[in-house]
């Protein structure tokens, strides 16, 4: 028999928000049928329109707020909502913190996991904190344009402030579009796979103020590249890298394999936590540096390190995590899947006189099985993996090597208590409460640091 649903498309209907989804939408409920609603928040009266119905839940958007929020503030610009930027834009802030707690804490209740979540560690200034930006380039009404895509969808809404970024990267942004307008660069046409630049990079040093610009073509040749690098050189004086980076295919994917220096250096430096490093077009590097030394001094501090200590850092990257620990322990470990970030590492270790560290390159999973029939025994096991958690291979590795202590730094609660769970089963245990920190203010996502000890 088909259930049908309590709502049709296109209808509106007045509705109590009861709760905030993982992606920041008000759930409103008709007959028990979940709606899910952008720019609705708990303890709101408001009139919406369905917009789309599934079998088991429904999406609308907001007609009209009959009774706000003590939480809602003013959106700065309703695009930061249509294109993701900032979707939490119109939550005061500490409720934005409070939100990402219950997140993570929700996510170890359902796995049954007697956790305790500690307050999320907020910024002063939660806006302008990014170090780096990836813009799209397309053509609109006749004009290259910079902007961000509208959210499920890739139709550019062009845009010169990002609210979240570095306002040096949107000003080097805005300079490189017109640039590029006036030797008429051919923005990429996704449908037919035509056109030469897709989209601009800007990185730039918090500390050193060093910019890279890396330009991103579907072709080898740049037309006009000898006057549109001096035109760069010359607007922007802090641009110490000048990239250009190859991807010819037709994909979702941002950068292709080839990285071809057209002016400066191949990387920029920056500091953190007193130490130097060297970033290049490729590395990963964390976009918000003022929490990222909150982060990663935690990190250490909850590690727990002796002199005597050994430590293997997987998924090291650049080996900003490995570098700091290396002040403090006998020896660090480090292992990633990026050839280039590797490199980069082994260079920062260098330029800051750390020599009891050992970086590879490979799948972090194979590294660590490897590393445990050498018999290599570490005292305290790092992992920050990506946003899909770990491999149970190297759950199962890590278990096998019997460290005192496994410290995870993780960007998704989800994967992280499906992880805990996993380490739980096999006779580690969370021995203090999870610390969110919160790397990116004004959007859903949320770092967090859990111990596990034996």
């Amino acid at each position: 028999m088909k259930i049908q649903a309590p709502v049709n498309k296109n209808q509106e209907y007045d509705v109590k928000i009861s709760d905030l989804t993982y992606q920041g939408m008000g759930v409103a409920k008709i007959d028990d049928f979940p709606i899910f609603i952008e720019n609705a928040l708990p303890t709101e009266d408001v009139t919406m329109k369905v917009t789309k119905v599934k079998k088991n839940f429904a999406f609308g958007r907001v007609v009209k707020i009959n009774q706000k929020s003590a939480d809602r503030v003013d959106l700065v610009d309703k695009a930061y909502t249509q294109t993701g930027i900032a979707p939490l834009q119109h939550l005061k802030y500490d409720a934005q913190l409070a939100f990402k707690q219950h997140q993570i804490q929700v996510d170890f209740d359902k796995m049954k996991l007697d956790v305790q979540v500690d307050p999320t560690i907020g910024m002063d200034r939660p806006y302008k904190y990014r170090n780096k930006a990836q813009i799209p380039v397309r053509l609109i009404n006749g004009q290259l344009e910079t902007g961000f895509y509208r959210k499920h969808s890739h139709d550019l809404v062009p845009i010169e402030d990002f609210y979240i970024q570095d306002p040096k990267i949107d000003e080097a942004v805005v300079v490189v579009r017109d640039i590029l307008r006036k030797y008429k660069l051919q923005p990429y046409n996704e449908t037919t796979n035509k056109g030469t630049i897709r989209n601009i990079m800007v990185r730039r040093g918090h500390y050193s103020h060093q910019m890279m610009i890396v330009l991103i073509t579907r072709t080898e040749k740049l037309p006009s590249k000898t006057e549109i690098i001096s035109e760069i050189t010359k607007a922007l004086p802090e641009v110490k890298s000048i990239v250009q980076n190859v991807n010819p295919k037709k994909t979702n994917g941002l950068m292709g394999k080839e990285n071809k220096l057209l002016a400066g250096n191949r990387t920029i430096e920056d500091t953190l936590m007193g130490l130097k490093f060297e970033i290049s077009a490729s590395s990963f590097y964390q976009v918000n540096p003022v929490q990222t030394e909150k982060l990663y001094d935690l990190a250490t501090k909850k590690a727990d390190l002796s002199a005597d200590d050994i430590v293997i850092d997987a998924y090291c990257g650049i080996g900003t995590i490995s570098l700091s620990m290396a002040r403090v322990a006998k020896k660090v470990y480090g292992v990633e899947i990026v050839p280039e970030a590797i490199e980069d590492a082994k260079k920062n270790a260098k330029i800051n006189n750390i020599t009891n560290v050992k970086f590879k390159v490979g799948k972090a999973e194979e590294q660590l099985a490897k590393w445990q029939e050498d018999g290599l025994k570490p005292d305290v096991v790092v992992v920050d993996p990506p946003r899909k958690g770990l491999e149970n291979t190297l759950i199962d590795s890590v278990v096998k090597m019997q460290p005192k202590r496994v410290v995870y730094v993780s960007c998704n609660p989800a994967t992280l208590a499906r992880d805990v769970k996993l380490f739980t089963e096999q006779g580690y245990h969370v021995n203090q409460p999870v610390q969110p920190v919160d790397q990116f203010p004004q959007t859903v996502h949320v770092e967090s640091i859990t111990v596990l000890e034996k």
